[in-house]
């Protein structure tokens, strides 16, 4: 362990995090350790979101610690957005709550002139993110959206809809195409380690329940 990332475990961490904070609006993109959650009121010691990420209205965000937000990604808080603990978003991927897609033809140029609460057409949605889930480089998930826990969602998918707990997602638009705990079973039989470690206890008991039938055959 290196002494920056000691100093950072120590009291001293939160100090490191407002100096990189500021440090990162005038550097080339790296990751800055340590959030202060608005909606909680807490800070968050392990999450980590690069200095090129966007997050708009970011008192309606609400994020659990051990989460990662990567280069150049747009976190849209707008209409609120949850981002469960442990959850890692890659680049250059959008996260959207509001969109003009259909507002802006039926208002014409009186849409700069109407408030955002008033719009005719406009999308409105929160989107609330599950602990543990990967979201790969180039996603994007559109408002209203809710995401399960421990998913998968692949480079370059474009979420219209729900996504259930454990779902592994690709393509535009997203379909479902299998379970992480199919993919975790093979780890979990082979490192008994990971009994231990394993972020989900439900979905833990249900892979070791395979596990046994599979044995027992």
């Amino acid at each position: 362990m290196g002494i920056l990332e000691l100093l950072y475990r120590s009291p001293f961490g939160r100090i490191m995090s407002v100096v990189g904070n500021l440090f990162a609006k005038f550097h080339k993109p790296f990751m800055v350790y340590g959030y202060f959650d608005h909606e909680s009121n807490r800070y968050l010691k392990y999450t980590r979101i690069s200095s090129t990420a966007t997050i708009m209205n970011r008192k309606s965000l609400t994020i659990g610690d051990h989460v990662w937000v990567w280069h150049y990604t747009i976190l849209d808080a707008t209409e609120g957005l949850i981002i469960g603990e442990g959850t890692q978003i890659g680049a250059w991927v959008g996260i959207f709550t509001h969109g003009s897609e259909k507002a802006i033809r039926l208002l014409g140029k009186e849409f700069v002139h109407i408030d955002n609460a008033e719009r005719i057409g406009y999308t409105r949605g929160s989107v609330e993110i599950g602990s543990y889930t990967f979201i790969g480089a180039k996603s994007v998930i559109l408002p209203g959206i809710k995401v399960g826990k421990g998913c998968l969602i692949g480079t370059g998918t474009l979420v219209t809809r729900d996504v259930p707990d454990y779902s592994v997602v690709v393509g535009s638009p997203g379909k479902i195409i299998g379970s992480t705990m199919d993919i975790d079973r093979e780890f979990i039989n082979e490192f008994e380690e990971l009994h231990n470690i394993y972020y989900d206890e439900e979905a833990l008991r249900q892979i070791l329940n395979v596990i046994d039938e599979e044995n027992s055959r």
